[in-house]
């Protein structure tokens, strides 16, 4: 499906772009090629005085934060190499920009995301970044539940496995939203906010 359209007050929510995890292997698109995307993205967010928020992952040094539920997957522990958990630079120290620093996968939970959110007046969002699957899912669910109309970037959000990124792209994301390429949004963002 198309994209149909941009609220007046739309938001471009970042997820996890940050050295640790951009560094990782994805697929079906590169770390690199998600940060190109994102980045186009928020420039043209920040030319039109529209809201960018970077939302990074964070533990403790000892993960006494991390969510403590048993999962069959084993979960990934010990230490992290310094500065893990910065926002990358091609998309930090903007003056305007929104961080949260959330301790679980998605980035409404125990955060300040939806009332930053709100005091802008923000009704829609525009979901980037990695893993397509955990976070950005994630993030685009409790979004979906919070009353936001949402979308998608799928050429500008990428997973550890392409086929958790295509289930997600193909079987979630219709449900919460519309998707599209950072070029549809881009458009869209000429179209109607000039």
């Amino acid at each position: 499906m198309a994209l149909t359209t941009l609220d007046p007050r739309t938001a471009l929510v970042v997820i996890d772009l940050q050295a640790g995890i951009v560094a990782a292997p994805t697929a079906p698109h590169s770390g690199a090629e998600v940060l190109s995307r994102t980045a186009e993205l928020a420039d043209a967010f920040r030319a039109r005085d529209l809201p960018v928020v970077l939302v990074r992952v964070s533990f403790a040094p000892d993960f006494a934060d991390v969510p403590p539920g048993r999962t069959e997957a084993v979960r990934s522990g010990g230490s992290r190499p310094a500065g893990w958990d910065v926002i990358v630079p091609e998309l930090a120290g903007h003056p305007g920009d929104i961080t949260v620093t959330k301790h679980n996968w998605g980035a409404f939970h125990g955060t300040d995301l939806d009332v930053q959110l709100r005091r802008r007046g923000v009704t829609q969002i525009v979901l980037t970044g990695i893993a397509t699957s955990i976070g950005v899912e994630s993030t685009a669910r409790a979004a979906y539940e919070h009353g936001y109309h949402v979308t998608l970037v799928t050429d500008a959000m990428s997973d550890l496995d392409a086929e958790a990124h295509r289930g997600s792209v193909e079987r979630i994301f219709p449900r919460l939203g519309e998707t599209g390429t950072t070029a549809d949004v881009l458009d869209l963002l000429a179209k109607t906010h000039n």
